[in-house]
């Protein structure tokens, strides 16, 4: 099977269960996809909306029902919790709907504002609106790079798969490298 096909058959699989996790590098490398015709720009944006909402809500719900246990046995997630605490107490409503573009705190933050006790419809309105947004701007930025990609070089085509697999080479080794370095950092520290 070719990568075109792997994309059109598995692309819109692979957004939605990488956006419930995690999601900014899959979403602009599925625009790309989109922009080179083997994905839909829309159904990239619908698909990361719902995979990252889905995601976050069930982390807003576990936070909610056993987050203050799990934070006080976690000694490594209570630095993280009390820079949300601290930001949650400021700023509620801006947290919740931009803490998808802070690094380090997309996990983190529904869990710990369930945890928190905020009101689930309070929650749900603002992390909905936070997805679109967020879905929409990182699926037209890789939209708007392939576009770009076509201006610099010629024949983009022939080249434009090698660059999307090089993309996602390279955003999974970012990827291995930061969870090492946040489990290396854990161990240093004498944290679980």
């Amino acid at each position: 099977m070719s990568l075109e096909e792997l994309i059109q058959n598995y692309g819109y699989l692979a957004i939605l269960v990488i956006t419930f996790i995690e999601g900014e590098t899959i979403v602009i490398l599925a625009g790309i996809a989109a922009h080179l015709g083997y994905l839909d720009i829309n159904l990239v944006a619908l698909t990361a909306i719902a995979g990252s909402f889905a995601g976050d809500q069930l982390w807003f719900y576990i936070g909610r029902h056993w987050g203050p246990k799990i934070i006080a046995k976690r000694l490594s997630w209570q630095e993280g919790a009390e820079k949300v605490y601290k930001h949650l107490h400021r700023h509620q409503y801006w947290l919740i709907l931009t803490f998808r573009f802070y690094y380090g705190l997309r996990n983190v933050t529904p869990f710990v504002v369930g945890s928190a006790g905020i009101p689930r419809l309070r929650f749900f309105t603002l992390n909905l609106i936070g997805a679109i947004v967020w879905a929409f701007i990182f699926a037209y930025t890789g939209f708007f790079v392939g576009e770009a990609f076509k201006y610099f070089i010629d024949d983009y085509h022939r080249y434009a798969l090698y660059v999307l697999g090089g993309l996602v080479v390279v955003g999974l080794a970012i990827w291995i490298i930061t969870m090492w370095r946040h489990r290396r950092h854990a161990r240093e520290h004498g944290l679980k």
